[in-house]
């Protein structure tokens, strides 16, 4: 059913939907995002398990940081709050100049929609589909014709390198070209804000390192801010900055890149 619903989705002709806009939108004068005295806490056999205790992040607008930490400090959490696919228990998450807190599960929904990008550990790509059918898929669904979603999955996948292989199947392509088109994908909407959870955490260090120079080219050119999650000590010190997760509490370290 869902497979059949998407199809559908795909191969919509109507072009009288809303018109693709020819540059990435610039982000306003307001930070990108801003979190204060956040904290979540979860109830597990009874008890309170608090994950994120206080934290304080601003991330700048076209900014590239950083977020580090061992497995299990809360790091996902933390991005999952940011990017609106998950509540706060207490404090304020602003995006964009926005604060999200006050909205409801609709309005958060549309407005993570049109102003955030998510970029997941693993690709998540739909099997069925081209790479170049993956990209065109979230733009369609946000009201592009067929026509402008194709000629911007084309744009963005040159971007990445990828022009010869948009036909190819995501069993077709290595784990690199799937997390360059599932990074793609998390931009197709033009968001202001790119979130990206060990984007390279399933890729040999060499992908890993194509990946994210491409990565941050995209962020750069483009005009995004992103905060993107990685146990790579590396990559992270060439980020603009970096901010350890250390039990649920937000430490900022300093950046070789400063």
């Amino acid at each position: 059913m869902l497979l059949s619903l998407i199809q559908l989705t795909l191969y919509a002709t109507n072009e009288t939907m809303i018109s693709l806009q020819p540059n990435f939108p610039v982000i306003s004068d307001e930070k990108a995002i801003v979190l204060k005295e956040v904290t979540r806490m979860f109830s597990l056999g009874g008890k309170k398990l608090l994950v994120l205790r206080s934290a304080n992040l601003t991330l700048n607008k076209g900014q590239i940081v950083a977020l580090v930490g061992p497995s299990g400090a809360g790091k996902s959490t933390l991005l999952h709050i940011a990017a609106l696919l998950e509540k706060p228990t207490s404090g304020k998450v602003i995006v964009n100049g926005k604060n999200c807190s006050e909205l409801d599960d609709g309005e958060r929904t549309r407005f993570r929609q049109s102003t955030i990008g998510f970029v997941y550990q693993f690709h998540h790509l739909l099997p069925a589909f081209s790479a170049r059918e993956n990209v065109m898929i979230p733009q369609m669904i946000a009201g592009y014709s067929k026509r402008k979603a194709r000629k911007q999955a084309d744009k963005l996948l040159d971007m990445v390198g990828l022009s010869s292989r948009a036909n190819h199947r995501p069993a077709k392509l290595s784990g690199g070209e799937q997390q360059r088109v599932a990074i793609v994908r998390s931009i197709a909407n033009l968001p202001r804000v790119l979130i990206a959870d060990e984007p390279t955490g399933n890729l040999d260090q060499q992908t890993a390192y194509q990946v994210f120079s491409q990565l941050t080219h995209i962020v750069k050119s483009t005009g995004l801010s992103a905060l993107i999650a990685t146990h790579n000590t590396d990559l992270a010190t060439q980020m603009d900055r970096i901010v350890e997760c250390r039990d649920g509490v937000l430490v900022e370290q300093q950046s070789s890149t400063q």
